[in-house]
């Protein structure tokens, strides 16, 4: 028992326990609630990648797919809390994957081996960027305006999702997006767990999140909206279709144009450099870690986390691997050690064989966590000198455009390139650092390059 005692401080020690005034309950709480929010990934991800990679086995490689997207996703996720000991959470990235599957394989007709030897290259181009420090540089610049209208904007763009999602909103001709039928089965449960979560964060009950997404599941279940589990449990299938792929692509890169190769390569790097920048960002000013220099301690090793795992990725079979904003529902839970994240990769090594069960849950279930993370990050809006034109106005652009243009990575670029403009309109240009005038820069590429 002594011995159980001791290595359990070890760890708690390990983790800073003490000084961050968290312990295992809280940690533990938070790692599955950010899981819980995320691990709609394990089911979408598979079914995009699916509709592009193909291999001459016949076969639903679904499975191998589910596989590829928790390995890549634990070992990132291990990564950043074990190395940068911080409660974030990994995974293949949304619309990334769309971009490799539609625009890369389908669009352009490469092989995916050879999309999956861009994300590698991707991979090993950003570690050699974290480790010369460039990504830390580009968060550092960041004025504070911005980091805390990105948290804002993450917040607003996490409700859009859920509002989205389940149909709360949906697309109109007239007015671009309107009100959808709130009499619609899976509208009306969604709403229901809207009420439910909020009621559990209202009396401040601890998991309230994860209490709200299974509370909301199971009554979807019971009244026949969603289907029951088929199953609980199922032996996973190794990806041997998938495994490798990337290095057969690196064999086949000279069968394509290096132009066409670099575009490739270009836009993934872009697009996960500066998500995940603001997605730490943000998540870096709701836990607090940010320090009085607009810093992130340890960012370097935050983005390594990512870096290792896009590689490691590609050489499971699947597209980039990024931060997760979904980290935030974690956080809003009380996570603020690594030890979140590392319950966060236990529970994707365990998910390979509870994929049945995981499947199950319903998009309306997670939607109302969602939404309630939006709100609460909304708070950074507070430290916002709105009393300052030049600050309020790209702070404001920065957090609008975030859900409107549904990326993170927009909405960065219009208030990074806003705010020095700003800046020196008012006659501060000297004010404005090298580094900054530079983000902007990469930001204005982007937009002419990759838009």
């Amino acid at each position: 028992m002594s011995m159980n005692t001791s290595n359990l401080q070890k760890i708690a020690d390990f983790f800073q326990f003490q000084r961050l005034q968290t312990n295992f309950r809280t940690e533990a709480i938070a790692g599955i609630t950010t899981f819980a929010t995320m691990a709609y990934i394990l089911a979408v991800n598979p079914d995009i990648l699916s509709k592009a990679i193909f291999t001459e086995t016949p076969g639903d490689l679904f499975p191998e797919l589910v596989i590829a997207t928790a390995i890549s996703a634990a070992i990132a996720t291990f990564i950043m809390g074990i190395y940068a000991k911080y409660p974030f959470a990994l995974a293949p990235g949304m619309g990334l994957n769309a971009y490799f599957a539609f625009s890369v394989v389908l669009g352009l007709g490469i092989s995916w081996q050879v999309a999956l030897a861009a994300v590698f290259i991707e991979g090993l181009i950003f570690i050699v960027l974290t480790l010369t420090k460039f990504r830390e540089k580009i968060v550092t610049a960041i004025p504070e305006c911005i980091k805390h209208a990105t948290a804002a904007g993450i917040g607003l763009f996490l409700a859009y999702i859920a509002l989205t999602s389940t149909e709360i909103i949906v697309p109109s001709e007239a007015t671009i997006t309107t009100v959808g039928n709130l009499n619609r089965p899976t509208t009306l449960i969604a709403i229901a767990g809207i009420f439910i979560a909020s009621a559990f964060i209202a009396r401040r009950v601890k998991g309230g999140l994860i209490l709200g997404i299974l509370a909301t599941a199971l009554l979807g279940w019971i009244l026949g909206i969603a289907p029951w589990p088929t199953a609980i449990i199922s032996v996973p299938e190794l990806p041997i279709n998938l495994f490798g792929g990337a290095f057969i692509g690196l064999a086949d890169v000279g069968k394509i144009k290096i132009g066409e190769l670099i575009s490739v390569v270009f836009a993934f790097l872009f697009v996960d450099l500066f998500d995940t920048v603001g997605t730490l960002t943000g998540l870096g000013i709701k836990a607090g870690y940010m320090n009085k220099k607009g810093e992130l301690p340890n960012a370097n090793k935050a983005f390594m986390a990512d870096a290792v795992g896009t590689a490691v990725g590609a050489i499971f079979g699947t597209s980039t691997v990024t931060s997760y904003i979904e980290s935030a529902s974690g956080v809003s839970e009380g996570g603020r050690s690594g030890f979140t994240a590392v319950v966060v990769g236990l529970l994707f090594v365990v998910s390979i064989f509870f994929i049945p069960l995981l499947a199950a849950i319903p998009s309306f279930a997670t939607a109302p966590a969602l939404l309630i993370v939006g709100v609460l990050m909304m708070g950074s809006v507070k430290n916002i000198r709105w009393e300052d034109p030049a600050e309020s106005i790209s702070a404001f652009l920065t957090i609008i455009i975030m859900p409107l243009s549904y990326s993170i990575s927009e909405g960065l670029a219009v208030g990074l390139i806003s705010y020095p403009l700003l800046k020196s309109f008012q006659g501060k240009f000297s004010k404005i650092s090298i580094s900054m005038w530079v983000v902007a820069a990469l930001f204005l590429l982007k937009i002419v390059l990759w838009n």
